[in-house]
């Protein structure tokens, strides 16, 4: 406690130089930041499910294009240009120029921000009818008035996502990670403070609040680092240029993902009343293990990454290597979670959203949906990595290339088994989750062919993937087994503490079962969990990594 107090002032931003102790504070605060996602959704659906889920599909509907901007603008210029380019700079020691390329960037993306903005505030209502044109004039009406206040929300995302992306190229990820918990505990004020007077726009401006916690959250450390704003439009930085280069072809990329949404909203609209609802009610929890590894281990790793692409041959092996130990981490980690969401799908639901607005229909809907959805977590997950690799190269054509084609096949997958086929949200979750599934192997193959010629044994890689995958694969059965029993014969499931219990204990049987296999079966990341969690007995090994090189945990000998 002495030595907490003693260092507490600097803890934020001190540097973690190891992947997995990065990757382990972004997680930890995803994880905070998915329970507080999860209790804001039981808070809306105990105020508007029900007879007013034609306002909660309102809601869900307006976020479509205010997060394409976010995507587009923000994620495709961090991700694929922004990063990479400013952390060469910081490698090279150009640390000037580095600052002065995070001050134009952020100005470049406001300016293009404001544009579109303004257009779309103007044209807010028939925007509104053609993404949700089973919407009738009552709720278009109110759908362009909540569009128009999270417009006021992304003027903060823009600077925040830039201010994430300074941060984390400084190898700072606390402070980043905590700045969702933030936005959402925003959105949780609107609910429980504004929506009694305001209705359905209390989220709304929820979301505005979250936004400005989300970057106010991260301007100290930013500044604290060395970041000083300017009004500066030098566009002719060759810094800028190279960015502006990249951020098409990425945000090209991001836009054709952002597809899937809006043929999910355009489709769900002509549905009944709460079906959008019910989607994306799924949706929150399926991101969750892609999100908590996928997304975490990504972060973490892409400036590594970037360094590593750009170095010496002996560079080129450690950028293979850091890309399949970071990507047998990810699948380790994801993996049991996909399948354990899979088999307690209607326990989860109750668990997380049994509201008494929420009807029993409702939840065996959500469950059915989620399970399918669950099902292409890992390979989304996967994804999250390959695609830093590429934009780690400088490339950002093959995942555009490879996102087009994928898009194209979900649209029209999607259109047949809503539309011809009657399955409602149901199709759209099949189509989404087999898209991910195909889409992510073509990536992973693209992405290793190209990098074959370097060091790492692909036979290796796969047999590592084999034997995780089968012992997911006998978890299921460890998982589903003890449901069933403890569900017919010991805990009566109608109440909320025996449904509690049959889920601890079920969950507790399933993943000790998996992690004795992984053990049996020599799983080198088992191997990387548990010094982990030695680690975890002196939390400064975790935020304060005595190691200044960038590394992954070796893996065991195989044999």
């Amino acid at each position: 406690m002495r030595e907490l107090l003693k260092t507490g002032g600097s803890i934020f931003l001190r540097r973690q130089t190891n992947i997995l102790s990065a990757a382990f504070v972004i997680m930890s605060t995803y994880a905070l930041s998915h329970l507080m996602g999860l209790f804001k959704t039981r808070l809306l659906l105990s105020y508007f499910f029900g007879s007013k889920a034609f306002l909660l599909d309102v809601y869900y509907a307006a976020f479509v294009i205010p997060d394409t901007i976010f995507q587009l603008l923000v994620i495709g210029s961090l991700s694929a240009a922004f990063i990479p380019v400013y952390t060469r700079y910081l490698s090279k020691g150009n640390e000037k120029q580095a600052w002065r390329l995070a001050s134009v960037s952020l100005n470049f993306v406001l300016s293009i921000f404001f544009v579109i903005s303004l257009g779309i505030f103007i044209f807010s209502a028939p925007l509104c009818r053609l993404i949700a044109p089973g919407f009738d004039l009552q709720q278009i009406s109110i759908m362009s008035s909540l569009l128009r206040i999270m417009l006021l929300a992304q003027i903060f995302f823009v600077i925040s996502g830039f201010l994430t992306g300074i941060i984390q190229s400084h190898q700072r990820f606390v402070i980043p990670a905590l700045a969702p918990v933030l936005y959402n505990v925003g959105i949780i004020i609107g609910i429980i403070v504004l929506s009694p007077t305001l209705g359905i726009y209390g989220p709304a401006i929820g979301v505005v609040i979250g936004a400005l916690f989300h970057m106010l959250i991260q301007l100290p450390a930013a500044l604290r680092l060395g970041f000083r704003p300017s009004l500066s439009f030098d566009y002719h930085h060759p810094g800028v240029t190279e960015i502006a280069r990249l951020i098409p072809l990425r945000s090209l990329a991001l836009g054709i993902d952002q597809i899937e949404q809006f043929v999910a909203v355009i489709l769900a609209s002509l549905l009944s009343a709460g079906s959008l609802s019910l989607f994306n009610i799924a949706r929150l929890l399926y991101v969750i293990p892609s999100s908590l590894f996928g997304v975490t281990l990504g972060q973490a790793a892409l400036p590594v990454l970037s360094r590593q692409s750009d170095s010496t041959p002996a560079g080129h092996d450690q950028f293979v290597n850091t890309l399949t130990k970071t990507l047998l981490q990810i699948v380790f980690f994801a993996l049991p979670i996909s399948i354990l969401f899979i088999v307690l799908r209607i326990p989860i639901v109750r668990i997380v959203f049994g509201a008494k607005s929420f009807p029993w229909a409702a939840t065996l809907l959500t469950g059915k949906v989620l399970a399918i959805l669950t099902a292409s977590s890992t390979f989304v997950a996967v994804m999250q990595l390959i695609n830093r690799g590429f934009y780690a190269m400088h490339n950002t054509r093959t995942p555009l290339i490879v996102g087009l084609l994928a898009a194209c096949f979900d649209v029209s997958l999607s259109i047949f088994l809503v539309n011809v086929m009657g399955w409602g949200i149901v199709g759209l979750g099949v189509a989404i989750s087999l898209t991910a599934v195909i889409e992510a192997g073509i990536l992973m193959h693209l992405l290793f062919k190209a990098l074959r010629p370097l060091s790492y044994p692909v036979n290796e890689l796969w047999l590592s993937l084999s034997k995780i995958v089968s012992a997911g694969l006998a978890t299921g059965f460890a998982l589903w087994l003890p449901m069933r029993l403890l569900d017919k014969f010991v805990f009566d499931t109608t109440r909320t503490v025996p449904l509690l219990a049959l889920t601890a204990i079920t969950s507790i049987i399933g993943l000790t079962v998996y992690f004795l296999l992984c053990h049996l079966f020599r799983v080198a990341e088992l191997t990387t969990l548990v010094g982990l969690l030695r680690r975890l007995v002196s939390w400064k090994e975790i935020i304060f990594p005595r190691s200044k090189e960038v590394v992954i945990v070796p893996a065991p000998d195989q044999n």
